[in-house]
């Protein structure tokens, strides 16, 4: 691991420790990860709190979708203000509502109430990743980012792959309130760790326009045609990845029939394919290019996604015929994701925050979408989720081919 460069506002660069980097490094990668740590780690209970707070078939989803709306729309906040304010502070502040959520779930004696407090969750959660990504923005160059948010992709991995597991664990010996009461304490430690971070945004660097100006700069980057190109690629991806949260709880523990620990370590299978990619990644990044991975990655991914919808229509397989091609799926998580973001923020040379808060915003709000749809189309088979997963790969690889298109001939 080479040494962070800070980028100071009269241009000169200080080299920080060895250690001080890993430390940037995994704290960084814990923010990154509240995402997974706010899904993952409740999926094995699901169908346990949809009977025990007597929800109706397919609407124990909409705590999924109420999570991504606050975790999408939250992030369109988060930006500015972080852009504006600085990194450290505001994440800050985003710890304590994810605590405040996390305890309100915890207490929720309704679907109703609980989805509440997933969109508070969520607001709060959201902030850790979108000023992670644009802290990594401060501190590299594009290449360099993108082999940087490899690594920390690389790190946070281990929130998916022990989430469902961890959770199921829990449920084994104590209730579904306990995974909430979990999660409130692992913000905990977020927050005592963000006293670790340096201020990555000079002062000189941040916006000081007033908030509507400032919250304009979005409609600019809607018109940017190459980040909304790897914004719509990454959205599609994310889609499908929802469509997979939402729907395999059911698909695997109630089609299937596994137990909520067998499907805690299934679900871990394809995080190790989420790592392994990250890892050949951030390898290859540096002689090939985040462009080339990124689009490889879309195909591959789009290849996948056909397969495991074609198995789910045509009943090939049984589970293996689910279980296989998504894990391919997941696996170019290593190849899209990083080079997207990296590809995108490139393209900013200010607000880097605001730039990250729409990329995240609009691939978690792909989520609110595919997961509401999986439960309200669900047929208790595992052909909904796997048509979903399908037209997301479909949409990921069109969105690929039409940047790749566009840029070939420019």
């Amino acid at each position: 691991m080479t040494n962070v460069t800070v980028q100071n506002s009269g241009g000169e660069s200080a080299s920080p420790s060895r250690y001080r980097d890993l430390r940037i490094l995994v704290i960084l990668s814990a923010l990154m990860s509240f995402a997974s740590i706010s899904t993952d780690l409740y999926l094995p209970a699901m169908p346990t709190i949809a009977n025990d707070l007597h929800a109706a078939h397919g609407r124990i989803e909409f705590t999924l979708s109420g999570f991504l709306i606050g975790f999408s729309l939250g992030q369109l906040f988060w930006g500015p203000i972080g852009d504006r304010y600085g990194r450290r502070i505001p994440i800050a502040i985003g710890m304590g509502l994810f605590m405040l959520g996390a305890a309100g779930c915890a207490l929720a004696h309704s679907i109703e109430q609980m989805v509440g407090w997933r969109v508070v969750q969520a607001a709060g959660a959201c902030a850790g990743p979108v000023l992670a990504r644009a802290m990594v923005r401060d501190l590299y160059t594009r290449e360099r980012s993108a082999q940087m948010l490899s690594t920390l992709f690389l790190f946070m991995a281990v929130a998916p792959l022990a989430g469902p597991i961890l959770g199921g664990q829990i449920l084994a010996i104590s209730s579904w309130q306990a995974i909430f009461w979990t999660m409130a304490g692992l913000g905990f430690l977020a927050l005592f760790g963000t006293f670790a971070l340096p201020e990555t945004l000079s002062s000189s660097a941040r916006n000081e326009g007033a908030f509507a100006a400032i919250f304009s700069g979005y409609f600019k980057l809607l018109f940017n045609p190459r980040i909304m190109g790897y914004a719509i690629a990454s959205t599609f991806y994310y889609g499908g990845f929802y469509a997979f949260i939402a729907g395999t709880p059911f698909v695997y523990i109630e089609y299937f029939h596994i137990s909520p620990q067998a499907y805690g370590l299934l679900f871990g299978v394809n995080i190790l394919g989420v790592m392994s990619a990250n890892f050949i990644n951030s390898k290859l990044v540096a002689k090939l290019g985040c462009e080339s991975l990124f689009h490889a990655g879309s195909a591959m991914a789009a290849i996948a996604g056909i397969m495991m919808a074609l198995n789910a229509y045509l009943g090939w397989f049984g589970l293996a015929g689910i279980a296989i091609p998504f894990f391919f799926y997941a696996a170019m998580n290593g190849f899209i994701v990083a080079n997207s973001v990296a590809g995108a923020l490139a393209e900013v040379t200010r607000n880097a925050g605001m730039c990250s808060s729409l990329i995240g915003a609009m691939q978690y709000g792909s989520g609110i979408f595919s997961a509401a749809l999986v439960g309200w189309l669900n047929d208790g088979t595992p052909w909904t989720m796997s048509s979903m997963i399908g037209l997301c790969s479909i949409g990921c690889l069109i969105a690929s081919l039409l940047l790749k298109r566009r840029y070939a001939g420019s």
